[in-house]
C-alpha cells in the first residue's frame, strides 16, 4: 500500500530587504549620502584647515558607493529573475 503524503505548497517569504521598495530607497539614501561625501571632499579641498580631515569624506564615499554597487546588483538580479 502507498503512503499519500499531501504535498504542500507555500510561497516563499522573502526578508523585508530584498523587496524591491527597500532596494529603491536604499539605492536613493545611498545616491544622497554619496552626493554628501563628494561635496564633503569639495569643501576640504578649498579650505586648507580642514584638508588633514579628507579621509572621513572619502570613507563617507567609498562605504555608499559599495553599498550601492552591491543594492544595485541585488535589484538587477531580483527584477531579471521576476521576468
Amino acid at each position: 500500500m502507498p503512503v499519500k503524503s499531501k504535498p504542500i505548497f507555500r510561497k516563499v517569504i522573502s526578508p523585508f530587504y530584498n523587496t524591491e521598495t527597500a532596494c529603491i530607497v536604499i539605492i536613493f539614501l545611498m545616491l544622497i549620502i554619496l552626493l554628501f561625501g563628494i561635496t564633503g571632499i569639495a569643501v576640504a579641498l578649498e579650505t586648507p584647515r580642514y584638508s588633514d580631515y579628507i579621509w572621513v569624506p572619502v570613507i563617507i564615499v567609498c562605504l555608499s558607493f559599495v553599498v550601492f554597487a552591491f543594492e544595485l546588483i541585488r535589484f538587477i538580479r531580483h527584477y531579471i529573475n521576476r521576468n
